[in-house]
């Protein structure tokens, strides 16, 4: 028996050895999906520092959400579902888990309701919590759509589902940054410009309410973890300031990968407010304000014509010098499917 084969490939033959059958590598989509995931682990496994998101959401809601579709036709009835789990790392050696469900359903041709559901764990030197996340809400509606470009607007809300004020097992309050909640409603708007290659976005974000958190550095005193606890910004009765976002991202398409680079630098532009425990009252938070700025990249791959593997790292530039609530991380990164129906 002959130990040759013929290959076919475009209607030309080939004559391949016995031998190099074996090393012969066909790439499906299979491949590209082993592929995409060894460059997620690998990003993830080699992360240094970062910085993604505000924990208080807005810069993932509606017009305002990284990486964005685009197209030349509005879509009708566009459904999607996706699960996604983000990792972050704080700068007191807290690891933040987050699994999120996002849900999106069109509403007619032109607006879209989103649902954000999240359950959060916490890992760190104080305690370990874990408990659900704010649920988000917001509408979108397609304002502008033209051959080369589109523009969306939306309006939102952050609804908390708990008071923030987990405490240890002998009954010390935490930080902030130990809450799975942020214990406040929100008001969020913003606005997006979409081309082919580029995603504009701003928008504004701006709690209602005070989150009713306890910890302060007197619940500590006397505990083998006293100086522990003092690293941590105090949050008791917490006012979060209001904050803006601008988006910039260049992003690169194909009909089964994308990728995308940016910008996402987020403004607070008014002090948090906190108990001060020499004054005893509630006073503005020096450098609570200024700019937290981000760089952000993340890479796609459509395993079919419904359903999407994703993931984003994020790398801090510039941060604020104190976090009263809890939202700085050192780095991020998230890995989500994305199911369309």
């Amino acid at each position: 028996m002959d130990l040759s084969t013929i290959f076919k490939s475009k209607n030309k033959y080939y004559r391949l050895e016995e031998d190099m059958l074996n090393k012969i590598y066909f790439f499906t989509p299979w491949h590209a999906f082993r592929i995409v995931l060894i460059l997620l682990a690998f990003l993830y496994s080699h992360l240094s520092q970062g910085q993604g998101c505000s924990d208080a959401g807005f810069c993932t809601m509606g017009a305002m959400r990284p990486n964005q579709r685009y197209s030349t036709q509005t879509n009708i009835k566009l459904r999607s579902v996706e699960f996604s789990q983000y990792l972050g790392y704080t700068k007191f050696d807290d690891l933040i888990i987050n699994y999120t469900l996002d849900a999106n359903v069109s509403i007619g041709d032109k607006n879209t309701l989103q649902i954000k559901l999240p359950y959060q764990f916490v890992r760190g030197s104080l305690a370990n919590t874990h408990g659900t996340g704010d649920v988000s809400l917001s509408f979108t509606r397609n304002l502008v759509a033209k051959s080369n470009y589109q523009i969306n607007g939306s309006i939102g809300t952050k609804i908390p589902t708990m008071v923030p004020n987990l405490k240890t097992d002998d009954g010390r309050p935490l930080p902030s940054y130990y809450q799975t909640s942020l214990g406040t409603y929100d008001a969020i708007a913003g606005i997006s410009l979409i081309t082919r290659r580029w995603l504009f976005a701003t928008g504004y974000q701006q709690a209602l309410n005070t989150a009713h958190n306890e910890f302060a550095w007197a619940a500590w005193v006397g505990s083998d973890k006293e100086q522990t606890a003092r690293a941590y910004p105090v949050s008791k009765d917490l006012l979060r300031g209001k904050d803006i976002m601008l988006r910039v991202e260049r992003n690169f398409r194909s009909s089964k990968f994308n990728a995308y680079l940016g910008l996402l630098g987020i403004y607070r532009i008014t002090k948090d407010k906190v108990f001060d425990p020499t004054t005893k009252s509630i006073q503005p938070k020096d450098g609570s304000t200024g700019l937290a700025l981000t760089a952000l990249g993340g890479v796609g791959y459509n395993i079919s014509v419904k359903t999407t593997i994703k993931g984003m790292f994020g790398y801090k530039l510039v941060a604020r010098d104190i976090n009263p609530d809890g939202l700085s991380r050192e780095w991020v990164q998230t890995i989500g499917v994305e199911y369309k129906f």
